[in-house]
């Protein structure tokens, strides 16, 4: 089964746009592994910047940099059949999204 994984962004006017991707998962990691994984990543445990985990943007209106920002809400977790719209396995997000966390500053 594939992951896919959920995410929500709320921009400063309060609306809100869902996405999600798709990984493989060819080594059967459990949800309840991988979301222990990302939820220690997370800024105050619900938040990722979606450029450094190289999420797709789901901006869908104009940007306003006086009241939007880049964090998305992790929103979930679910296993599906739904073909992957992403090119990494869900081993491999999960170790870019460790290598790319591990070397910002403090």
């Amino acid at each position: 089964m594939n992951i896919e994984f959920n995410y929500m962004y709320r921009d400063g006017a309060n609306y809100k746009q869902f996405g999600s991707v798709v990984f493989v998962n060819p080594d059967n990691i459990s949800v309840a592994e991988i979301e222990m994984q990302i939820k220690e990543l997370l800024i105050d445990g619900e938040f990722f910047d979606y450029k450094k985990w190289s999420i797709p943007s789901i901006h869908k209106y104009p940007y306003d940099s006086e009241i939007d920002h880049d964090w998305y809400t992790f929103e979930g977790l679910l296993t599906t059949e739904n073909s992957a719209n992403d090119k990494r396995t869900v081993r491999d997000f999960l170790k870019e999204i460790n290598n790319k966390l591990a070397y910002l500053p403090c």
